[in-house]
């Protein structure tokens, strides 16, 4: 039986350019709701430290509104723990940060920041919220989870998009192959394993076949697809294309 495979969208990027005039719209939670009612299974937004896209009052407005899971993309501080905690998401993915980056640049140090992170990600897990880490796909850093006690990971795809957006074939495959394994490796560990960070039509389609994986957050190629398409008819693309590659028979083979 095929593993089902759940569609998170990010909807960051409609509050960047809400933003960029300033005033109400567009309106980061009616593209949440077309979102959903295109066939998303969750919404995924990122309070950033500067604020840059979302807001908190976005938050808020999503959590009260949206009938499927919200995902609180976050840092690891405590101003984003008392607002994730009075908002109460069902799901809180911990990211790295800086101010300096475009996006989000690589994983989360889980390695390094493990002493911090245990008893930051055990407050989450009492207040009844799902954590997970957005790391690296490589054994260390998936064990590295493990030892902190989160019960998912999230893959950071970025290097193997990149390449692949630029015809580093070479590059590419190994990249996709550090993803496939980390994959096996992670569920064998009793990990729930998701993925995210550069994915398009294509990228999803091919890592859609890892049978291991059960959720893909996809955000910047849906909302850039959304300005040629609509962002209903975007995710209905997105939503064929994993569910051609989640189809019997595949296992990651190039594309």
């Amino acid at each position: 039986m095929t593993t089902p495979l759940r569609l998170g969208v990010n909807i960051d990027h409609v509050a960047t350019i809400r933003n960029a005039r300033g005033g109400p719209r567009p309106e980061p939670l009616r593209a949440a709701l077309l979102a959903i009612e295109a066939g998303a299974d969750g919404i995924t937004a990122h309070l950033r430290e500067d604020r840059r896209h979302i807001q908190d009052a976005d938050m808020e407005r999503l959590k009260a509104s949206i009938t499927k899971p919200l995902n609180f993309e976050m840092a690891a501080t405590e101003q984003m723990l008392d607002i994730v905690t009075l908002i109460r998401p069902h799901a809180a993915c911990l990211v790295p940060e800086k101010r300096t980056e475009r996006t989000t640049e690589g994983g989360l140090d889980v390695l390094g920041g493990r002493n911090s992170l245990i008893p930051f990600v055990d407050q989450l897990k009492r207040a009844g919220i799902r954590v997970s880490l957005f790391i690296e796909p490589s054994e260390e850093s998936i064990s590295a989870a493990v030892a902190i006690g989160a019960p998912v990971i999230e893959l950071h795809t970025g290097a193997w998009c990149h390449a692949e957006e630029v015809g580093d074939r070479d590059l590419a495959e190994k990249e996709f192959a550090r993803i496939r394994h980390a994959a096996a490796f992670a569920a064998s560990l009793g990990l729930e394993v998701h993925a995210g960070h550069g994915l398009d039509y294509d990228t999803a389609r091919r890592i859609s076949a890892l049978p291991q994986i059960v959720e893909l957050n996809i955000g910047h190629f849906l909302i850039g697809e959304a300005v040629f398409v609509g962002l209903a008819e975007a995710i209905r693309q997105m939503r064929l294309a994993m569910d051609e590659g989640r189809g019997p028979g595949r296992a990651g083979l190039p594309s």
